[in-house]
Parts: structure tokens; sequence; C-alpha cells
């Protein structure tokens, strides 16, 4: 076993499954042995306009430094540290976010906002899950529950964005009218965790078709915001007042508005999305209606451990129905830029693995 295939970003609408050397654990990591990996929609907004957060040239000579794509992945265990509590063969969530512990948020407890973030298969330059192999640091490899399948265990990250998001609220959401803005990936990861918490009328926001009818089941109304006004409906739904949260997951100023003009008074909206352009708050209704903002990034590890419970104990029903393509780790007969291509429109991609 000295090499594996990994699929390789090197720019632009430029991925390569090429063969590579498996890498090699370093102190206190383990090596995992890949057999899921989500696409997200960070890496699809990568491929098709990056590099943006990736680096694919080495800082200090200039040269190529292509980035093995992946940070929603899990596997199983084939190699562990010395004296490691984890076994080999053991099923595993990775938890891709890395962090330095020794900044000021990591030494808080907030090490989800750490000051030199990176990703397995990300901004980290470190290799990720599209690939045979993958070394994470031991902390990183949560062991799955035993109900918990790894096809289903690949759909966690999302979830685990989303249940930090509802915590970053900062409300007991239990019995609360929502609005989700967009209907993509965490949009869609969204749902499952707000019915999970319990809350009431879940609204969506989203124009796009396929979106839609993926949506229509789960959410108790989906608005289509290029024929109907995202407020009016809100208000008609929740006897006047409108919603009690809104969750932001477009990050695109026409669904901002709505938003602030779907939100009751004293209202709460978490923004989820990353924008790529600046946001522009209209004072009036954020003042008037003393709206509370909040931001909500990534997670950390025990936003993990919460939702594989969760997921153990079947509160997310909904939530893996929703990938809508499988490709295969084999040589595929299509080349893999060909496949991930139409997985750029959003009227065609919910999540992918």
């Amino acid at each position: 076993m000295s090499s594996m295939r990994a699929a390789r970003f090197y720019g632009n609408r430029d991925i390569r499954v090429e063969d590579v050397p498996v890498p090699e654990p370093g102190p206190g990591e383990c090596l995992v042995e890949v057999e899921w990996c989500g696409i997200c929609g960070s890496d699809l907004h990568e491929y098709a306009a990056g590099p943006v957060l990736m680096r694919t040239t080495d800082p200090e000579t200039g040269k190529p430094r292509p980035i093995i794509f992946g940070h929603e992945f899990c596997g199983r265990l084939k190699s562990v540290p010395e004296g490691s509590k984890l076994q080999v063969g053991q099923a595993v969530m990775v938890d891709p976010h890395c962090i330095c512990r020794t900044c000021l948020c990591c030494t808080a407890g907030n090490d989800h906002i750490c000051q030199k973030l990176g990703f397995l298969g990300g901004s980290s330059g470190k290799g990720g899950g599209l690939s045979e192999y993958a070394t994470v640091e031991e902390a990183h490899c949560l062991p799955l529950p035993e109900n918990v399948s790894l096809e289903n265990a690949a759909v966690i990250e999302p979830l685990v964005v989303c249940h930090h998001a509802a915590k970053a609220s900062g409300l007991n959401l239990a019995g609360l009218d929502v609005l989700i803005l967009g209907g993509g990936p965490v949009g869609a990861a969204l749902i499952s965790v707000l019915r999970a918490h319990r809350v009431g009328k879940i609204i969506l926001s989203e124009p796009t078709a396929k979106r839609k009818e993926q949506a229509k089941d789960v959410v108790d109304r989906v608005i289509d915001p290029r024929t109907e006004k995202v407020g009016d409906v809100c208000r008609e739904l929740t006897g006047g007042k409108g919603v009690d949260v809104v969750f932001d997951c477009a990050g695109v100023q026409p669904a901002l508005e709505a938003g602030f003009d779907a939100i009751k008074s004293t209202g709460t909206f978490v923004n989820v999305a990353v924008w790529e352009k600046p946001i522009q708050i209209q004072f009036l209704p954020f003042f008037f209606k003393e709206v509370k903002i909040m931001s909500s990034c990534c997670y950390n590890e025990q936003d993990f451990k919460e939702v594989m419970e969760l997921m153990a104990k079947g509160k997310y029903p909904k939530y893996p129905p929703l990938i809508q393509i499988h490709i295969s780790h084999s040589p595929p007969p299509v080349p893999l830029n060909n496949q991930l291509t139409p997985l750029i429109f959003p009227s065609r991609f919910i999540h992918g693995l």
C-alpha cells in the first residue's frame, strides 16, 4: 500500500484523479481509510470560481501545490497512534476543522473561530476525503454510534453546521416560527435540525424548482420569492406577527431584505451563509423592529458529538434521502470534471456523495 487514487484540485474547474503516495500519519494522527465523502457547496464554489480560500501554490516556492478535495468524510481506521483508545477498523466521522489550540479563541473554548482556522481538504492545505486514505488528528476521529451507517455519516457535517447555527441563535427554538432563506445543502440540513428542535412552522424561501420540489413535503410552506412577497406570506401564516427567527442560508441581498420584512419585532436573524459581497442592511426595519443579528461560523467538536447522538436517536429521518448524486471512487467512465460541472447549477443540486 504505497500509492492511492485521489481527486486533486489544481485551480479553476481543474480537478484531476491521480495516483499519489499514501500519506504517512504524523505524531498523534490516525490513518483513515475513506468510505464516503460529501460534496459540499463550498467545494463546488472553489471548483467553479476558485481558488478562493484554498492555497494551490506553495507560498515559499510559488510552485503548484494541488490539494486533495473533500472535508465531509468518514471511514474506518487503518492505523492509530500508540496507546490510543481508538481501534483499527473502527468506523469514525472526521471533524475536519484544523485549529492551533493556542490563540485567544481556542483557549477561550471557541476553537471553531480559531485565528488560524483551516479545514482538511481545504484552506489548511492538508489532504481531504476525496481519496482512498487521509491522515487525521486522533482527537478529530469521532467514533460512530453502532446504528449510524457510514453512508449516512457522510452527511453529518452539514447537519453540524446547522446545529451550531441553531445554538448560535441563543433561543429555545421549540414552538417558534422560522423562515429559512435558501434551500441548498445547508438550508436542507437546517430543516432537519429545526425539526429536531421541535420548532413551530418552518417556512422556506427558495426560487429553484428542484429544491422547492425536494422541500415541499418537509416544510410547512415553500415560498417562491420571484412570484410571492415573502413577508406577506410569513405574516399570513403566523397570524400577522411575522416569523420569530430567520436563518439566512442564501447570502444574497434580495433574500436578506425579504428576511427583514418577514421577521417580527424583536425577532432574531441568524446568518449562516458565506457572502461573496458586502452586506447592506436597511436601517429602518433593523432599527424600529429591534432585530437581533447573530452570526454562526462552522462548528466545534461538541457540536459533532451532539449531532451524532441525535442521528443515533433517529432525529433526522428526512435528511439522508436528500443526497442527489453518487459518484463512484472507481475510475469513472466520465471525467470527474464533467461530473462536477452540472452540480454547480443550484437548480440541480442539493447535496452529493
